[in-house]
């Protein structure tokens, strides 16, 4: 059995933070990282103390992960960049709620000595002779270290205490991953039981040594079972400085999602279930498993949720289905046509997270060039008169403008904008995925039946116009970030550019509806231009719509891209093979890399011809690379083995920390199903005769650290997962099952087998129709009959679970 977790975290915003510049404010950002590993970089907001991020990422990860910390740094130009303070969060306290953590929280101050990381390798053994008791405590090796000196690494040894003695091992210099094998041995003292402490420190010559982590043990443990293996580096002991909210606050979102996935076919009977309701009547499935989650989910899980349905929908080639019946059932309740879609419900998310998982790639060819063009060209528009800065912009020699000036110049500029977007969406027909249009198709027709008066001409364009408008292009345009379109936010005065043209693009999806009305009456030189795009924009949601085919095209797929489709693509620099006599900064050259399920491959250029590749079955371990290596930031290893030959690394340098962790994330998924991954390897480079990072001499030296080829980032090229998004579909059902047992049985301690169904009433349901009430009670019983079976099947996994912890090494 599996097991399965994925962090979900979003970075909204901050306040009241402490200005850090000589000009009184600061150019905050947010590292994330996991147990001490950098997941995630926010772009710098600049020039203010409250911030706004609104990032969010899916950190998928293994269970056995112990904290999230969230720190917030000042970026200078010069130097290193200040600390501003940090948040830190165990898994326990983000377990604590199964809701997650949504608050405020207070900054803290950046204690020295809390800054530990990794782990040591001991073998602990008490023996006894004649003169009494005598601890023998074996320190072999640590890894992951923090590095405390400015080359990146420290210089490590261990003290260990045990009652009133206290033993040091050697030091070893400029390493993270110090191999001590040395055994201390302290005799037992007088008094009462002692605890066993071992502390690691980095050995400074000038000034007091550094702490880097210590491990403790109770005297029960060692009575009782001796400490050996490796153990996790720990603090000293002390309570979290609150700074009282003088360093700000950052306002959160975390939720940990933890699971184990069964075996596919366990998972059969309930797929069956969900397939099969989505072919039958949306009126009359009260009881089916959609139906159940569509009354039962609120809020976040909504949206988490809908990306499932969806993924698992699209691997069973039914996502077209998927999405009708969902707008079906949201049709048939709707009864004012103003009122359509606009809620957020499960039929909305759908749609919404369905445009994001097959419809990334069109948005970026149809925005990128325009956004672009905002964000290089940096032009002050502006038409609201209370927003006006008249002096951010000059017309003439003869002085500042009038307010008349600067709108008709900032009104030439936003049509210069808006041209090519209107131009680039409607004309991107044959450009759009084939499922979205037949998605759409579905959509117009839907709504074309339910309200099919003339006066709702305009219901059957707003329905589709409303997703591909307002829920996709307006929001990529409004945010960019967040929608991969830029690697930073927009400054405050490119913000206000992106914010005037995603409403235009709003009121041109709308088809004009709210032009002249409401508060925005300043928006109203822009009219003709829009008033003229909107039935350019009607044209071109008639040819959508127009598209044979009832079902996505292709059999039922395992993955949102074909193995052959490019899921990452940009410069890197690649170190050259064995560059004897080079500098370091010499050794790397720019080269253009694509990456696909099958190569990853490289030329000088993207139109160079000659490309150079590696097989991406040939990929055994994708890491990070410490900087002391190469005195090089942001550096990935990629090692790779073909068959029973030597394995080989090729190092690549990333612009900044997010690239770096995108392409980790993509490689990882990439090579996922690849056998023999490699469980440790070299985080430094085999140079001058010797790794960098453990100092070792022989080449061919096991890895001394570990690889980790579970954490990845979640992304809308994600490969399916069906046993994954069908297991969080059953956890949700769980959810209801009281629920649907009294709504269709009326006591939920009463058997839920389809024979005691049979025999039961239901007085709730009195002048129902006598089939349909049939229809649905044996429905529901057998929903709650496959739930039934899959909560056995979870706890026979389990119990066989901790027979195997039970038993030990003798249970395998």
């Amino acid at each position: 059995m599996a097991k399965s977790s994925s962090l979900n975290v979003r970075v909204v915003e901050g306040r009241a933070l402490p200005a850090k510049d000589v000009s009184g404010s600061s150019d905050p950002y947010c590292i994330v990282k996991v147990d001490d590993e950098v997941v995630a970089r926010t772009a710098t907001v600049w020039r203010s103390l409250s911030p706004f991020w609104g990032e969010e990422y899916t950190v998928h990860l293994p269970l056995d992960f112990h904290h999230l910390a969230f720190y917030v740094l000042d970026e200078d130009t010069v130097g290193h960049d200040d600390i501003i303070g940090k948040i830190s969060l165990s898994r326990e306290a983000i377990t604590a709620d199964p809701r997650g953590i949504d608050s405020w929280i207070n900054l803290s101050r950046v204690d020295p000595d809390a800054e530990v990381q990794g782990e040591i390798c001991l073998d602990v053994q008490m023996l006894e002779d004649t003169r009494g008791r005598c601890l023998r405590c074996h320190v072999l090796q640590a890894r992951d270290l923090a590095p405390r000196d400015i080359t990146g690494t420290s210089d490590p040894f261990a003290r260990v205490f045990w009652g009133s003695q206290s033993l040091e091992t050697s030091t070893i210099k400029k390493t993270r991953f110090p191999h001590w094998d040395e055994v201390l041995e302290l005799r037992e003292m007088p008094g009462a039981p002692a605890p066993l402490r071992v502390e690691l420190w980095d050995w400074d010559m000038v000034g007091k040594n550094d702490f880097l982590g210590m491990v403790e043990f109770p005297p029960q443990v060692l009575q009782q079972n001796a400490p050996s293996g490796w153990f996790r580096l720990l603090p000293f002991p002390r309570a979290e400085e609150d700074s009282g909210g003088t360093l700000g606050a950052l306002r959160l979102k975390v939720r940990l999602s933890e699971d184990r996935i069964l075996p596919s076919g366990y998972y059969q009977p309930l797929t069956e279930l969900l397939m099969a309701s989505v072919l039958e009547p949306a009126e009359e499935d009260a009881a089916s498993p959609l139906a159940v989650l569509e009354e039962l989910t609120l809020g976040d899980c909504r949206q988490d949720l809908a990306t499932k349905l969806v993924k698992l929908f699209l691997g069973k080639g039914l996502a077209g289905p998927f999405l009708d019946y969902l707008t079906r059932r949201e049709v048939m309740r709707t009864t004012d046509p103003n009122t359509l879609f606009r809620s957020n419900s499960l039929a909305s998310k759908a749609m919404e997270q369905f445009m994001k998982l097959v419809g990334m790639p069109y948005l970026h060819e149809v925005l990128k060039p325009v956004i672009t063009r905002v964000f290089e060209e940096k032009k002050y528009m502006e038409l609201d008169p209370c927003k006006m800065d008249l002096g951010r912009t000059r017309i003439s020699f003869k002085g500042t403008p009038s307010e008349e000036h600067v709108r008709d110049a900032s009104l030439g500029l936003l049509t210069g904008y808006l041209g090519p977007i209107v131009d680039a969406i409607v004309g991107s027909v044959g450009r759009c995925p084939p499922a979205m249009r037949l998605a759409f198709k579905q959509l117009h027709q839907c709504v074309e039946k339910r309200f099919p008066q003339a006066e709702h001409e305009d219901v059957k364009y707003l329905a589709i116009s409303g997703f591909l408008f307002l829920r996709f292009f307006a929001p990529a345009i409004l945010t960019p970030k967040l929608f991969d379109l830029r690697d930073q936010h927009a400054d405050p005065q490119t913000s206000r550019s992106l914010l005037l043209l995603a409403k235009a693009v709003q009121s041109i999806g709308n088809l004009g509806q709210q032009l002249g009305q409401g508060k925005e009456l300043w928006m109203a030189p822009l009219h003709p231009f829009l008033l003229q795009s909107i039935s350019r924009v009607r044209h071109f949601l008639d040819q959508l719509v127009d598209v044979d085919g009832e079902e996505e095209a292709g059999s039922p797929a395992r993955a949102l891209v074909a193995p052959s489709v490019i899921v990452r693509e940009g410069y890197l620099l690649k170190r050259k093979e064995e560059p004897a006599g080079l500098a370091t900064r010499f050794a790397f050259k720019k080269r253009y890399f694509w990456l696909s399920g099958e190569t990853l491959s490289y030329s000088k250029s993207p139109e160079w011809q000659m490309r150079s590749s590696i097989p991406v079955s040939h990929i055994r371990a994708v890491e990070r690379v410490d900087e002391g290596a190469f005195q090089l930031p942001h550096v990935m290893q990629v090692v790779t083995q073909a068959g029973a030959g030597a394995p080989h690394t090729t190092y690549l340098q990333c612009k900044n920390v997010n690239e770096l962790n995108q392409w980790l994330s993509a490689l990882r998924k990439a090579s996922a199903p690849n056998p023999d991954k490699l469980a440790a390897c070299h985080p430094g480079a085999f140079r001058s005769s010797r790794w960098t990072c453990c100092l070792r001499a022989e080449r061919s030296a096991a890895g001394c650290s570990r690889t980790h080829s579970a954490v990845t980032l979640g992304d809308w090229s994600d490969p399916l997962d069906p046993d994954a998004e069908i297991q969080m579909v059953y956890r949700q059902l769980l959810l209801g099952r009281d629920q649907l047992r009294i709504k269709f049985q009326e006591d939920p301690s009463i058997d839920s087998s389809p024979e005691a169904d049979t025999e039961k009433g239901s007085r709730a349901m009195e002048g129902a129709c006598p089939d349909a009430l049939a229809q649905q009670r044996a429905a529901a019983a057998r929903l709650l009959e496959v739930l039934a079976d899959l909560d056995r099947a979870h706890e026979e996994f389990q119990q066989r679970e901790q027979q195997k912890v039970a038993l030990g090494p003798l249970g395998h």
